[in-house]
């Protein structure tokens, strides 16, 4: 994962504005999963506009919420000023930086590392082979996949999203973006390579019903920048979409995954 990986302006605004949040009982998951307490930090890896950062930040002494993309870090610290959320600290930076994050942090220094739905940008394997000594006792990594791709669900409605963005783009959209079965055993498997014990999966199911514009919104906030439609090409893109879909309501079953591993 490096700076800049095209998920700026545009895209950045439309993730903050459509992409899913985490419901309390995720962020108490993660609260009761390594004992949080007021003394402790923790860092939000891939951070993107603040959906975990900002809540867990009334959970902990402090949050460092780190990203590749500057306009996510702007959006994220917007975020947080509006809801007079003044204990995160955003650092631009990628996974190969926490090298260099946790010399300056010290062995021991964090509670948890947190990667909501950024994991597949990353070297996994190596990420959690770094962060290991980085952790107090009881602390450790988790990894949250926040529900299927809009384009993926078992659904009749996203079964034509995903029809009509796939002869959009000429390719077959089958990237699960850390959220399927095999990348949840994949990353199980790594952290306990790495020396994490205790691995295991906390999930949190919950139903949304969405409307036109958030599937719209949510399909812009995934392409990056340099596959967005233009300006002036965007509203028949937002229209081909719309006409693409069933008559609504369009729900939604999500299904947050939770994984987390400890060091003793």
């Amino acid at each position: 994962m490096t700076v800049g990986v095209g998920f700026s302006g545009e895209v950045a605004e439309y993730y903050a504005k459509y992409r899913r949040g985490y419901p309390p009982p995720v962020i108490e998951a993660l609260r009761a999963g390594f004992a949080l307490t007021a003394d402790d930090i923790v860092l939000d890896l891939g951070c993107g506009t603040g959906q975990l950062a900002v809540p867990l930040a009334s959970q902990v002494r402090s949050v460092i919420g780190m990203d590749p993309e500057p306009d996510m870090l702007r959006l994220a610290g917007e975020t947080a000023a509006g809801q007079d959320v003044r204990n995160v600290t955003w650092v631009l930076g990628a996974d190969s930086d926490v090298p260099a994050l946790g010399a300056l942090l010290g062995p021991g220094s964090l509670a948890m590392t947190v990667i909501g739905q950024a994991l597949h940008w990353m070297r996994h394997e190596e990420l959690f082979r770094t962060l290991a000594p980085l952790f107090r006792p009881g602390g450790g990594v988790a990894v949250v996949a926040n529900g299927t791709p809009l384009w993926q669900q078992d659904c009749a409605w996203s079964y034509a999203l995903r029809a009509c963005l796939e002869e959009h783009f000429g390719r077959r959209l089958e990237a699960t973006c850390g959220t399927a079965a095999h990348d949840r055993r994949r990353y199980a498997e790594a952290l306990r390579a790495a020396g994490f014990t205790d691995v295991r999966e906390t999930v949190i199911d919950y139903s949304d019903e969405l409307s036109v514009d958030e599937i719209i919104g949510g399909v812009c906030s995934a392409i990056p920048a340099d596959k967005l439609p233009g300006q002036e090409d965007r509203p028949a893109f937002a229209e081909r979409i719309h006409r693409s879909l069933p008559s609504g309501p369009y729900p939604e079953s999500v299904h947050v995954s939770v994984l987390m591993g400890r060091v003793a």
